[in-house]
């Protein structure tokens, strides 16, 4: 059964500068206007250059106001990744994101996958609690941090992060 989002479709390259504005927009709470440009840095073109058949994004009104960005893995056919996904904050609550991950879940499992990676930040426990509701197993890291392992370094020094793997297509 297909998740059902009036105004959800395959991402397109075109989407690339709505979807970075919307980075630099919809954090200002979270980070200051640098630090949103920085985390936007995160979304380069070639994502959706390559990886716009398995990205999403949620248009009303003309207007992007969610997105996730995925991709499957190209060297084992088993395992898809959500690299980074973003709601409006107006529509914060709302099952948005939910639905966006349900989405991907089903059409990574159409196509074979069968595992679900995602990494987050582990300051940001809005996403680890978000994950981990959403069927996510945190993996083992190195160490703890706010209650939650997570792996040193993962991405360069200083950037630890929380791993999250998730079964999809016949169980969790």
């Amino acid at each position: 059964m297909e998740t059902v989002l009036p105004g959800l479709r395959q991402a397109r390259e075109a989407d690339h500068g709505p979807i970075v504005a919307g980075v630099r927009q919809w954090w200002p709470g979270s980070y200051t206007p640098e630090q949103a440009r920085e985390l936007s840095l995160l979304l380069p073109r070639l994502f959706l250059q390559f990886f716009s058949g398995t990205s999403l994004v949620l248009e009303r009104d003309g207007e992007i106001r969610a997105f996730l960005v995925g991709l499957y893995s190209a060297d084992d056919a088993e395992r898809a990744y959500i690299h980074f996904v973003g709601v409006d904050p107006g529509l914060r609550g709302q099952g948005v994101g939910r639905a966006l991950y349900t989405a991907f879940f089903e059409r990574a499992a159409a196509a074979g996958r069968r595992e679900v990676r995602a990494v987050t930040s582990p300051r940001n426990t809005g996403s680890v609690a978000f994950h981990r509701a959403m069927g996510f197993a945190v993996e083992p890291g190195d160490r703890e941090v706010n209650g939650v392992w997570v792996q040193t370094d993962y991405d360069g020094p200083g950037r630890d992060l929380v791993c999250f793997r998730r079964t999809v297509g016949g169980g969790r």
